[in-house]
């Protein structure tokens, strides 16, 4: 690869890191607007091994919107994220994928916090608004606390 191409491999990983950290954030604070603008149009979400839905971005919005309403605390710690770019001959191409863990801790109004650990699988596409999800696909490995529910 060339110097250009490794300079702007590393602008897209960090593009990419920023809707990654986005969509947690987004989440955490029931930004559902802010949320839906991390997908493409035809971004679907599919949260059915952690105990949620399948669906269209909107419907996973309202979803979690709905479910994660009792917990006004609530935080997504993304980390051991593993990114793959879409292989164009040793050339990167316009989509990714993002394997991530996430601890997830969230405290109701009232009663015990509940601790998730969570792997979630983000698939990208380079759009002309940059990158965007197209995919989002969370399987939930443990689960911990009274309040639990399934996650966001």
């Amino acid at each position: 690869m060339t110097q250009r191409v490794d300079l702007a491999t590393v602008m897209d990983r960090l593009a990419i890191d920023e809707v990654i950290s986005g969509y947690a954030m987004a989440v955490d604070d029931s930004d559902w607007p802010g949320f839906l603008a991390l997908f493409t149009p035809q971004g679907r979400a599919d949260h059915r091994a952690a105990g949620g839905i399948e669906g269209s971005a909107a419907e996973v919005a309202d979803w979690l919107a709905g479910v994660l309403g009792r917990f006004p605390v609530r935080q997504h710690l993304i980390g051991n994220r593993r990114l793959a770019f879409q292989d164009l001959g040793g050339y990167p191409g316009d989509r990714a994928e993002v394997r991530a863990d996430c601890l997830i801790t969230m405290f109701p109004e009232s009663g015990a916090e509940s601790v998730t650990v969570s792997r979630y699988t983000f698939g990208l596409s380079r759009t002309e608004d940059g990158w965007r999800l197209h995919s989002v696909v969370a399987r939930e490995k443990a689960r911990h606390g009274a309040g639990a529910t399934a996650d966001g």
